[in-house]
This record gives C-alpha cells, sequence and structure tokens, in this order.
C-alpha cells in the first residue's frame, strides 16, 4: 500500500513494504544499504576495461564469467570525489530494471559491511533538503544500533539516459 507525500506529489513507500533484508556497504564515513534481492554478487577488485566518451564515474566494463558487465563508481556517481582502491574495495554486481529490460551493473563500493534485516519501524522516510536536492533515489534511512544508514533504490541511482548508455555500453 503506498500512501500520498506532500512533497511535489511524489509517491512515498510506507516502511513495512521497505523492511527487509539490505546488503550494507560504505563510501567514505557513511553507510548506505542496497535490497538484498537487487544483489546478485559480490567479487574483488578486477581489472576494468575502460571505454572511451563514457561519464566520468563509468569506470568501464569487465568479463565476469563470459559476460560483459559495465562498472560504475558510486563515490564519483554522488560526487564524492575520487578515493583510491584498498583491498576492501569491491564491486557489487546488482539488477538494474531499466525501461525496456534488466541489466546487471558493477558498482564499484570502498567495503561491504553485512547483511541486514531491518524492520519497517526502523526506516523513516527521506528527510526534505529543499527542492534543488535530488533525493528520490534514496529510498529511506534506516535507523541501527545509534547510526543512520541510506537505504538506496538502486533502480533510481541511475537516470534513465544513464541506464540506456550502459546498455549499449554491455
Amino acid at each position: 500500500m503506498r500512501n500520498q507525500a506532500g512533497v511535489a506529489g511524489q509517491l512515498e513507500v510506507s516502511g513495512l513494504e521497505r523492511e527487509g533484508k539490505y546488503l550494507t556497504f560504505s563510501l567514505g564515513e557513511e553507510e548506505y544499504g542496497i535490497g538484498i534481492l537487487k544483489v546478485k554478487e559480490i567479487i574483488g577488485m578486477m581489472r576494468i576495461t575502460p571505454v572511451p566518451q563514457t561519464p566520468e564515474y563509468v569506470k568501464g566494463v569487465i568479463n565476469l564469467r563470459g559476460k560483459v558487465i559495465p562498472v560504475i563508481d558510486l563515490r564519483l556517481r554522488f560526487g564524492m570525489g575520487e578515493n583510491g582502491y584498498t583491498e576492501r574495495t569491491c564491486i557489487v554486481v546488482v539488477e538494474i530494471d531499466g525501461d525496456a529490460c534488466k541489466l546487471h551493473i558493477g558498482i564499484v563500493v570502498d567495503s561491504v559491511s553485512e547483511v541486514l534485516n531491518i524492520r519497517g519501524a526502523d526506516i523513516e522516510d527521506t528527510p526534505s533538503f529543499g527542492t534543488t536536492l535530488n533525493t528520490q533515489y534514496i529510498l529511506g534511512m534506516a535507523k541501527t544500533g545509534g547510526g543512520v544508514k541510506i537505504l538506496l533504490d538502486i533502480d533510481q541511482v541511475l537516470s534513465c539516459e544513464d541506464v540506456g548508455f550502459l546498455d549499449k555500453v554491455a
């Protein structure tokens, strides 16, 4: 069941609809989560083949068991600045639901933390930051152990144009 939010006529998802298992990971000092059903696998860093004339956050493509997968650096996508890769840096392969198809994309994260079962009561709506900040890709804020994890709607992290472009790259 969806309920109407008062912000720009957008529909917000209730806490119960958002509850479930989330893979949590870090980017810098912040903790994020992605619904576990979107995660296909987690792999260590491997050689990424650059693709010319792509946005800065598109690192290139990898060959994963014979399948070409585009890879984006989530830090760069969120405008956080580049950070050197460490032994904890990894690629999380996720399934994006595009307009016409499902697409597997690798996202580079600083480190993977754990899988958490987050209750709907512990998830709050994204706070309003004003009209100029796009928070459409944030599913909600999960209160966990005295901290907050930002839950991502991975289908919204990339725009329709990005997904179409990445589908062509793959």
